[in-house]
């Protein structure tokens, strides 16, 4: 019944900005652990950017200073605004949730950086 919903992917040209956004829904005790993740072709899933249990955001070190991650406790959505995007961006961005040992997962969200 835990739903995450993820929007806000596009092809965009190197340079560029977009701003994802996950809505989480259901039967959920806690929204404060989300966080991004990305999967490129051929890769392993990686961490992006995430909120801990602690509220502390933590970020992988080639997106510090571009990316953003947000969140709106009301709407129990949380944004990753991405700028100055590069070719090595390009993946599939998915939206995780830790709740009671649990994780789940978005559908995922294609983003493409053109050069």
């Amino acid at each position: 019944q835990v739903q995450l919903v993820e929007s806000g992917g596009g092809l965009v040209q190197t340079g560029g900005s977009l701003r994802l956004s996950c809505a989480a829904s259901g039967n959920i005790f806690s929204f404060n652990a989300m966080g991004w993740f990305r999967q490129a072709p051929g890769k392993q899933r990686e961490l992006v950017a995430t909120f801990t249990t602690g509220d502390v955001t933590v970020y992988e070190d080639s997106v510090k200073g571009r990316f953003t991650i947000s969140r709106d406790s009301a709407k129990n959505t949380v944004y990753l605004q991405m700028n100055n995007l590069k070719p090595e961006d390009t993946a599939v961005y998915y939206c995780r949730l830790y709740d009671r040992a649990t994780y789940y997962w978005g559908q995922g969200t294609q983003v493409t950086v053109s050069s």
